[in-house]
């Protein structure tokens, strides 16, 4: 009778909720809230139950738990501390297959412990939606896995638009050119990349991409560890949670609208802190340019009539061309030629260089500009890092090309449609030796060119430099 006691009485399922709490549900008494060791347990924590909620994973995974122990102690050196450098041998040039990339589970012996209790991240897997401004935003955040988890391999997947930029990157081992925004993908592709993804064996794979039920799906049949990612925050975001190791909801649909810091979700939790490792901090926008392509670019800006540190960019010229490079949160990016010409006759000290998209575009500038302006084109991200390299300084719209400028410290004049949106692309402007030039009217093709002309004085420090 003692054993037949602790067994509930078989009611129907969830047909009454209230009936989950009667008197018909017997719980032992190590289960039975109202038992007096509950009570006591209580008393000595009474934020016990705040702080484990606070730090609940995603709820959609398991509902019961409530996160880690937060008086467990950890003072193993296998689980304390910031993960050590790879320990494994590298990888057989000679076998085509490589040497030890073994399936999960076959060879746990040169597996360090903390890879499972630490959760060490020793490959990643980037998903990046958008184009080349989107991509390029994303670098802090590749920069801190990279210090957050020493000696990973960071591999990323974006748009062919979009993988031209890791040129830049010298943190990124691959990138795969495979659109995560393409919603009927071609069957053959999409199986394919999952292959492939399935046979890196990654521990975590990141996406920007808000997903939904299939997106979540994609990630789920990586076989990664850890999945992470951006949801949909209405009802399209249905089911992504229950194949999602962590998700980040945002207030708006598209992510470019919120400028510079558009992923402040991820870098919080990237950077959080972890037992001993402290918060990491957010670094800033770097890129590297290597010593090839700035030869190859300095051939063409001397081939145009410009030297080197003694031209201004000019980026943002109106086209119909996808090597504008403008910012998907903001449309209203790209400036009529008339309106460049005009602020080209202010430019008295440098030689401006238009940055062309396509070759169509140069009768257009040769015609209201002049037979005598200098003319690069421009389709690349890096051949853009590297002429702003070699520049005074930069006149752009909202286009990589102010970005690229700020990463690699020159001084640049930024024109926006309104004032608020050139705070929240270029944040610190005054740090970053940037001067926000906004229109009056929201529009940008009516922007000011007196007020571009007064905030040139940004560039006379590059003169002093030259």
């Amino acid at each position: 009778m003692a054993s037949t006691s602790l067994l509930p009485k078989i009611t129907p399922f969830l047909t009454n909720p209230s009936s989950l709490s009667s008197t018909h549900f017997t719980k032992p008494s190590f289960l039975n809230p109202l038992s007096p060791d509950h009570h006591s347990a209580c008393a000595k924590k009474p934020t016990t139950t705040t702080v484990l909620h606070a730090n609940k994973k995603n709820p959609w995974l398991d509902p019961f738990d409530d996160g880690e122990d937060p008086e467990m102690e950890y003072g193993s050196l296998f689980a304390d501390g910031k993960q050590e450098e790879d320990p494994r041998p590298p990888d057989n040039p000679n076998n085509p297959y490589g040497f030890l990339k073994f399936p999960k589970g076959y060879s746990v012996e040169i597996a360090s412990l903390p890879l499972k209790i630490r959760g060490d991240v020793r490959r990643c897997c980037c998903v990046i939606s958008g184009g080349v401004y989107e991509n390029l935003l994303f670098f802090p955040a590749i920069q801190l896995i990279k210090d957050r988890y020493p000696g990973v391999q960071i591999d990323v997947l974006a748009s062919p638009r979009g993988k031209q930029t890791y040129e830049l990157n010298k943190n990124v081992r691959w990138a795969n050119d495979y659109d995560p925004d393409d919603d009927w993908p071609e069957p053959a592709e999409y199986v394919d990349m999952l292959g492939i993804l399935k046979n890196r064996y990654y521990d975590m794979v990141l996406s920007t991409k808000l997903a939904g039920l299939g997106h979540a799906s994609f990630l789920f049949m990586t076989s990664a560890r850890d999945r992470v990612s951006y949801i949909h925050p209405n009802v399209n975001a249905a089911g992504a949670g229950l194949l999602l190791s962590e998700t980040f909801t945002p207030d708006i649909t598209n992510l470019a609208e919120g400028g510079y810091h558009m992923y402040h979700q991820m870098l919080d939790w990237l950077g959080r802190p972890f037992r001993s490792v402290p918060r990491h901090t957010v670094p800033p926008l770097r890129v590297s340019i290597s010593r090839k392509l700035k030869e190859f670019v300095e051939a063409k800006y001397r081939a145009a009539g410009a030297e080197k540190g003694k031209y201004i960019v000019i980026h943002g010229i109106e086209s119909d061309s996808k090597a504008s490079m403008q910012s998907r949160g903001d449309t209203d990016s790209l400036l009529p030629l008339q309106v460049w010409a005009e602020i080209a006759k202010d430019i008295r000290a440098f030689k401006p260089v238009f940055v062309i998209p396509h070759e169509k575009e140069r009768e257009n500038v040769e015609e209201i500009v002049g037979d005598d302006t200098s003319i690069v084109m421009i389709t690349t991200p890096g051949q853009l890092a590297a002429l702003i390299n070699d520049s005074a300084g930069v006149i752009a719209t909202n286009t990589a090309a102010i970005q690229l400028a700020n990463a690699r410290e020159k001084p640049s004049i930024a024109l926006f449609g309104s004032i608020e949106k050139g705070r929240l692309f270029i944040p610190n402007a005054e740090e970053k030796k940037c001067s926000i030039v906004s229109s009056k009217t929201g529009k940008l093709k009516d922007i000011d060119v007196g007020d571009v002309k007064q905030a040139m004085h940004i560039l006379d420090l590059s003169l002093a430099l030259a």
